[in-house]
């Protein structure tokens, strides 16, 4: 893949100040391929170059495998028009019930539907026409004076870079989800030169996560995980082309996209010529660390193709595949899961990132900044939790090896029903939402700030309801005024994230200092009346529990 490119910035109009009605594009050459710029958004004087293509497509032989490089392709020149996504797939959970159920109990309306998704017709909707197996692709927005220095180093220096890895529960989403990135790069504008901000598409469901010791035998698990290794490798190699600094990278992801960054950090045993500091907003993810469980869903996925081996499915037909994925994620996924994401499996993956995390004598050497929302376990929590009987069926569905006695440990000693707002909750259902937020959310967040001893800087965002993904608006904001946004809140977190990742320290003009998290435990409270210094009210001996892995 290693070519000698050259870059060139074919201006039809050169000039130091780009006009907002300019229609020249730039070009880079990047060896394997040229590409220009697909637009220019006059508002954020910055460039967009859509889809580049950062690995070879995941098809035919390819399929569950380990990415690889891209080819060499400089017939035509590439404007990123044609758009990509990644096969998506919901559960019926999601889709039918969790969504109404949260508007309900929010509002402490009675929630009386069924929560079996078997008694709701399957009616899946029409595929998006942007969506195909050939999806590694990455778009770059880079401010318009950037990208005219770029090839030449005597116009400035290169900036830092952030690469952004979609949420979505490891089964959805995509690069183009927050193309608004305006306002965080416009805020960077405050603390330097700017920076250039890299989005990535990476394989979904069980094109990406499929997993378990038969797929081992002819395939690759967390495959997912390799495709954003293969785009850090592309920005470390291409990434000056676009006046980018390969040594001052922050990855910064949401939900699946943090739990991402966790997995890179404690999977990898060294990194930091790929990235050197991490933002990371509620990383979320289900521990699956049982062979067993990997095994049932690599061969539910087999049945639903009607094959017996990974060969025959490489054989199939795209739509075959993709048809399969989106019934079995939206069918089989039990309350509260997606089926699908990172698995412990004997290889790139040794162990649960908190279980790593207790082995001190690794070198933990990334900057980090993290935070979580307020109420992060209710859109996946069941509204069987009224029953008691009903929600320890739900656990044993959750966590096919957890035992009897170590439910009772959990229901009584960690998690008892004393609902006077002692334990952080003050009925049932919050209850189970406190137990899904801990060890599919929050508690992620306490195992970097125990290995970083606290060096971590860390926030809350807890304007109201606080519901996973409440702050993306937030961090995505571009000034619109008719979005119902805390405008000081979201400048103020912008302003955090843009100078962390361009300096490793968090700064605000018109938000407070951000300290380390430290030994008093202090975080950033972003709330509804003002931003203030807490003490982090994480539960810690309920942590230290999951961490250890008693479920399993």
């Amino acid at each position: 893949m290693r070519a000698i490119p050259g870059i060139a910035l074919a201006w039809l109009c050169l000039s130091a100040t780009i006009k907002a009605h300019s229609i020249y594009l730039p070009h880079a050459d990047l060896g394997y391929a040229i590409h220009r710029a697909t637009g220019y958004n006059a508002a954020g004087d910055y460039y967009n170059f859509s889809n580049i293509r950062y690995a070879s497509p995941p098809t035919g032989d390819n399929r569950f495998r380990i990415p690889q490089s891209p080819l060499t392709d400089r017939t035509v020149i590439q404007d990123g028009t044609d758009a990509r996504v990644c096969p998506q797939a919901s559960p019926m959970w999601d889709t039918a019930i969790a969504r109404d159920f949260v508007d309900h109990y929010l509002k402490g309306i009675p929630f009386n539907r069924s929560t079996d998704v078997l008694d709701y017709p399957y009616d899946p909707e029409p595929r998006d026409p942007r969506e195909t197996e050939d999806c590694l692709f990455l778009d770059i927005l880079v401010p318009a004076r950037i990208m005219l220095r770029a090839s030449d180093p005597n116009r400035g220096p290169r900036v830092p870079v952030i690469v952004w890895f979609h949420g979505g529960a490891f089964t959805t989403g995509d690069k183009s989800q927050f193309t608004g990135a305006r306002g965080l790069i416009q805020r960077s504008m405050a603390f330097g030169d700017g920076v250039v901000f890299v989005s990535v598409n990476y394989r979904l469901g069980a094109f990406g996560w499929l997993s378990g010791p038969e797929l081992r035998e002819s395939g690759n698990a967390n495959a997912g995980l390799m495709d954003q290794r293969m785009a850090l490798l592309w920005v470390k190699q291409y990434i000056h082309f676009f006046g980018g600094d390969d040594s001052k990278v922050t990855v910064m992801g949401e939900s699946a996209g943090a739990a991402s960054i966790m997995h890179h950090i404690t999977a990898f045993a060294r990194g930091e010529e790929l990235f050197q500091r991490a933002i990371l907003q509620s990383p979320a993810f289900l521990p699956v660390p049982d062979f067993a469980q990997q095994d049932l869903t690599f061969r539910q996925f087999q049945s639903l193709l009607n094959v017996s081996s990974l060969d025959q499915a490489r054989n199939l037909s795209s739509q075959a595949l993709i048809a399969a994925n989106a019934y079995q994620v939206a069918r089989y996924s039990v309350y509260g899961s997606y089926i699908y994401g990172p698995t412990v499996d004997g290889n790139l993956i040794s162990a649960l990132p908190g279980e790593l995390i207790l082995q001190r004598e690794r070198m933990w050497y990334i900057n980090v900044m993290h935070g979580r929302n307020a109420n992060e376990g209710l859109r996946a929590t069941t509204p069987d939790a009224i029953h008691e009987d009903v929600y320890r069926r739900d656990l044993r569905r959750t966590f096919p090896q957890i035992q009897p006695a170590t439910i009772d440990h959990l229901l009584r000693q960690l998690y008892p029903p004393i609902y006077n707002g002692s334990r952080g909750y003050r009925d049932a259902v919050g209850r189970a939402s406190s137990v899904t937020a801990d060890y599919g959310y929050q508690c992620n967040n306490y195992y970097l700030n125990e290995a970083y001893r606290g060096s971590t800087y860390a926030y809350l965002f807890d304007v109201s309801p606080g519901l996973h993904e409440d702050d993306l608006q937030y961090t995505f904001y571009d000034g619109d005024p008719s979005k119902s946004v805390n405008a000081t809140v979201a400048w103020a977190l912008q302003d955090y994230i843009t100078s962390f990742a361009m300096n490793g320290v968090p700064q605000s003009k018109i938000g407070p200092e951000f300290k380390r998290y430290g030994p008093n435990r202090t975080m950033l409270d972003l709330g509804e009346t003002g931003i203030t210094e807490i003490r982090d009210p994480t539960d810690q001996e309920r942590c230290r529990w999951w961490q250890l892995g008693f479920y399993y």
